[in-house]
């Protein structure tokens, strides 16, 4: 006859407690600054005229130009972010994932937070749920990744 199994058994997992449901000042506290940052930023690259050669259009905010790419002779990651930006604050949106993929993305994300944050600062709608959505290690891992295939591009897009 076989022995029995000598091993205890395992400890039953704790049940994670839901969160408290913040306050409707809390949640605006919270949606409050993604809604200015947002705007402000919105606001800037729709004042700004997007630079011809798909890049530099920061230097309209008295910026100096990318020392990446005076040093190197090729754009940094970000390069033409801004002037995706301003592309996709005149409506331009074809021009404006051309010119730079992941700021074109961006543009329309900041766009997104905009609205729903401000959705937030007038319903009271929870806007925790959205800020732990766009924090977890998938999504930002997906930006990265994202961001460095758009910096590719943007090389190859250089190169050529």
């Amino acid at each position: 006859m076989p022995e029995a199994d000598a091993t205890p058994p395992a400890a039953p997992l704790p049940v994670p407690v839901p969160p408290r449901p913040l306050s409707r000042i809390q949640n605006r506290l919270l949606a409050l600054p993604v809604f200015l940052a947002g705007s402000t930023v919105l606001g800037l690259a729709a004042w700004m005229d997007p630079d011809a050669r798909g890049m530099g259009t920061h230097q309209q905010l008295g910026l100096p130009p990318c020392s990446f790419e005076q040093v190197t002779g090729f754009p940094c990651a970000t390069c033409g972010c801004t002037t995706s930006f301003a592309h996709a604050a005149e409506g331009s949106l074809l021009t404006s994932f051309i010119t730079q993929p992941f700021g074109a993305v961006l543009a329309v994300m900041t766009a997104m937070a905009v609205l729903i944050s401000g959705y937030a600062l007038v319903s009271n709608m929870p806007f925790a749920p959205v800020i732990y959505f766009v924090g977890r290690g998938k999504v930002i891992a997906g930006f990265i990744v994202f961001m460095m295939l758009a910096w590719g591009y943007n090389i190859l897009r250089h190169m050529g």
